[in-house]
C-alpha cells in the first residue's frame, strides 16, 4: 500500500492573494500531491477596495486619506481560516506542510501554535517568523529591515486608516518601478503586470499589530524551514537572517535553511526552484514521521 502524498497549505503574502501560487500549484500536483489555497480574510476575493481607488480622476490625497474598509479584520480571523484548511487537509492523509510568504508568515505561526499536531513541517518563503511578543510592524524599524524598500510605497497613515496601504491602481511610473524593485525584481514585465493587476490596496492592521505568540512548547515542536531570498528588497536578508536567529534563540531547535538567488516573489521569478525544495521538504518529512512513528512501536 502506498504512502499518502504530502497535502500542501499555501498562504500568500500581504497585498497577494492565492493566485500567487498559480505557477507553483501545477509543479507541486503534477508529482501527486494535493495543494490547498486561499485568500485571507481582507485579502483577493475578500477585501473591500477603498471607494477612492476606483475614482476617475484618480485624486491621491483622498485615497491616502480615507479609511480602510477592511480596517476590523482581526489577525485571529486569518488564523482561524488557516486551521480550518490544515484540517482539511490533514483529513486527506499524508504529511501536512503549511508554507506562508512574506506576512503570511505570521499566520502560519499562529496556526503552529494552535494545531501543531497536525503539521509536519512549516515552511517560511522570506516570511516574518517573529520571535515570541513582537509583531510585524515591530519588525518593520528593526536595523536589519533597513534596507527594505518597500516602506516607500506605504501610501496614507496607517494608524489613521487602519491598515498599510499601497496603490495597485494608477500611479507614475517612479512608483510601479519602485513596487517591481520591492516585491518582482527579477520578474518578467509580463508577470509583473498580472502580478499586480491581482493586488489588493489594504493589509488590515489587525494583522501587522497582533504580537507572535508562539512557545517552545507548541510551536517549536513543528520541524521549520526557511527558504531566504538573498535579492530580496522586501525583507531583506539581513531581516531574514535576524528573525531565524532570534526565533532559534528564544524557542529552541534550528531552523533548516534554504537558499534561492531570487528577489521576494520567487513563486513568479523560478517556480520550477522553488517547488523542488518544497518537494524535497516532503521527502524529509515523511521521513521524519517515519522515523517517529517507528520510536513509538
Amino acid at each position: 500500500m502506498s504512502t499518502p502524498k504530502a497535502v500542501y497549505v499555501l498562504v500568500h503574502g500581504g497585498w497577494h492573494n492565492q493566485s500567487a501560487w498559480d505557477k507553483v500549484t501545477p509543479l507541486l500536483e503534477a508529482e501527486g500531491h494535493r495543494v490547498l489555497t486561499l485568500d485571507l480574510p481582507g485579502a483577493g476575493a475578500k477585501t473591500i477596495a477603498p471607494k477612492s481607488l476606483g475614482t476617475r480622476p484618480f485624486d491621491l490625497a483622498a485615497f491616502a486619506a480615507e479609511p480602510s474598509p477592511v480596517a476590523g479584520v482581526t489577525q485571529d480571523e486569518r488564523t482561524q481560516a488557516v486551521v480550518a484548511l490544515v484540517k482539511e487537509a490533514a483529513s486527506l492523509g499524508g504529511t501536512v506542510i503549511l508554507v506562508g510568504h512574506s506576512a503570511g508568515g505570521m499566520t502560519i505561526s499562529a496556526v503552529a501554535e494552535q494545531i501543531p499536531e497536525l503539521l509536519d513541517a512549516l515552511v517560511y518563503i522570506a516570511g516574518f517568523m517573529v520571535p515570541n511578543g513582537l509583531s510585524l510592524l515591530d519588525m518593520l524599524p528593526h536595523e536589519a529591515m533597513s534596507s527594505a524598500l518597500s516602506p516607500g510605497l506605504f501610501v496614507g497613515d496607517p494608524a489613521a486608516i487602519g491598515a498599510t496601504r499601497i496603490n495597485p491602481g494608477p500611479a507614475d511610473e517612479a512608483y510601479r518601478s519602485l513596487l517591481k524593485a520591492s516585491f518582482y525584481a527579477d520578474v518578467t514585465e509580463a508577470d509583473f503586470a498580472q502580478a499586480a493587476s491581482q493586488l489588493h490596496s489594504d493589509e488590515p492592521n489587525g494583522g501587522a499589530l497582533a504580537p507572535s505568540e508562539i512557545t517552545p512548547g507548541r510551536f517549536g515542536s513543528v520541524p521549520r524551514h526557511y527558504i531566504r531570498t538573498m535579492q530580496d528588497c522586501a525583507v531583506p536578508l539581513t531581516g531574514q537572517d535576524y528573525m531565524i536567529a532570534a526565533v532559534d534563540g528564544t524557542i529552541g531547535g534550528t531552523t533548516i535553511t534554504h537558499t534561492m538567488e531570487s528577489s521576494h516573489s520567487p513563486f513568479l521569478s523560478q517556480p520550477a526552484a522553488l517547488s523542488r525544495i518544497l518537494l524535497d521538504i516532503s521527502v524529509q518529512s515523511l521521513a521524519d514521521r517515519r522515523g517517529h512513528e517507528g520510536l513509538d512501536t
